[in-house]
């Protein structure tokens, strides 16, 4: 028989759990790991959520839900004087690397040779393996043209880095911007490279 909790222990519970995780936690995985034993509906585990959000928004730190679930993470105006606690510093990326990046979370699933029409130049090998070994990017699947070229797409975790619940959340390109890319893509005088 499962266990009944008042919504003041759910909510202690979840934010304990969520505390405690070493990745961000789905509402799925809590339900199978910390709520299995307790009867529990989807709706009071959303408002417990949603009791934890509000409380912590005037607070060092925020519950955040991000690609893989929901976490804890430093309100962002705090950063000045908490990396400091971080002796090594955040890599830095190539202009190539985050324009191919960008190019693979605006227009996913997108091949090599689609970002390189749009670049203009050559995609190093060595970029794609970056962004796979981070596990920003991955194959989605093949294109059907000539030499099948692997597609592209973000993943969860991609998400969880850049502190995004879903790709809604990008900030939205200029227009500019936008009709430039479609004019490279349709681009009948260029063809797709096989891979």
């Amino acid at each position: 028989m499962k266990r009944r909790v008042s919504d003041e222990q759910l909510v202690e519970l979840v934010e304990a759990a969520i505390f405690v995780s070493d990745k961000p936690l789905s509402k799925k995985r809590l339900k199978e790991t910390v709520l299995e034993d307790i009867s529990v509906s989807s709706p009071r585990i959303d408002q417990a959520l949603e009791t934890l959000v509000n409380h912590y928004q005037t607070r060092g730190v925020r519950l955040v839900e991000v690609g893989t679930g929901y976490r804890f993470q430093a309100c962002p105006s705090l950063s000045p004087w908490l990396s400091k606690l971080w002796q090594e510093k955040a890599p830095k990326y190539s202009r190539a690397t985050l324009e191919t990046l960008a190019l693979i979370a605006y227009r996913q699933p997108i091949t090599r040779g689609e970002i390189e029409q749009v670049r203009g130049v050559t995609v190093s090998s060595n970029i794609i393996k970056s962004l796979i070994d981070r596990e920003w990017i991955k194959v989605v699947g093949y294109k059907e043209v000539p030499g099948k070229p692997a597609l592209y797409a973000t993943t969860k975790q991609f998400l969880d880095y850049f502190s995004l619940s879903g790709l809604g959340e990008l900030p939205r390109l200029p227009e500019q911007h936008n009709e430039k890319i479609e004019q490279l893509l349709n681009d009948p005088s260029v063809r797709e490279p096989s891979e």
